[in-house]
């Protein structure tokens, strides 16, 4: 059973808020639990915040977690032209780069057009997971050219549903399951002024479920993986 905890780093609840809560309070809470849990995960940072708080993408990396693209400053790939799109990209790679290697990449609202996998590709990217089966992607883990494509499973809120119906959820879950969450969403952000699904189970409620989350796969034997890390184990098979 493979598990990856990923987290999409970014100022405050984009497009609704910009401030960096997330990052000043939920991200060290988020990077304590998983040393706690002895667990690995991805972090796919906006350059933008890696600029702004570098202590924290540092620790990300002297930590032993993998250290991911989440574009430059929360750019949506869909909504730019290309030549824009390509930029950013580029852009935040060059400033991740200079923390440590950076080989993933997550669209933000996981929205990739596919003209962009050849700039991936062609700017050092192996893997990249910004398509998401709860938004009807069905291909599973496949490549495109020389990029691998691992899909997200769950969207964020997820977990931070009551326990009951997250253990349902996932049980119906096809290999690997990938989740992802923000640091905004282990602060309590019930008195934003944001959709219903932002604010609910936020804050220390959110970083107690992650953690049954985790205690839930290491009881079935799961094996974590960062994101890179299925690039070796599918290149494999695509080679062999």
């Amino acid at each position: 059973m493979m598990v990856s905890i990923t987290f999409d780093v970014e100022h405050d609840c984009p497009p609704y808020l910009t401030t960096r809560r997330g990052m000043r309070e939920g991200l060290p809470k988020l990077l304590d639990l998983m040393a706690e849990k002895r667990v690995r995960g991805t972090f796919f940072f906006t350059a933008k915040m890696a600029e702004e708080f570098p202590g924290l993408a540092k620790r990300v990396v002297d930590e032993g977690h993998e250290l991911g693209s989440h574009n430059y400053n929360h750019e949506r790939l869909d909504t730019l032209d290309f030549e824009t799109g390509r930029k950013a990209i580029e852009r935040s790679l060059e400033v991740l780069r200079r923390f440590g290697d950076v080989v993933s990449f997550r669209a933000p609202n996981l929205q990739l057009p596919g003209e962009y996998y050849g700039v991936l590709e062609k700017n050092g990217v192996l893997v990249d997971s910004s398509k998401a089966a709860y938004k009807g992607y069905r291909s599973g883990v496949k490549f495109f050219g020389n990029v691998l494509e691992v899909p997200a499973s769950t969207t964020s809120s997820v977990i931070r549903l009551p326990w009951k119906i997250q253990k349902i959820i996932h049980s119906r879950l096809k290999e690997p399951r990938i989740y992802f969450a923000h640091p905004w969403e282990f602060v309590p952000m019930q008195g934003e002024r944001i959709r219903w699904d932002c604010r609910f189970n936020t804050g220390d409620k959110a970083i107690e479920l992650l953690g049954r989350l985790i205690d839930y796969y290491r009881s079935k034997g799961a094996r974590f993986l960062t994101i890179r890390e299925y690039y070796d184990l599918y290149g494999k098979l695509k080679r062999g």
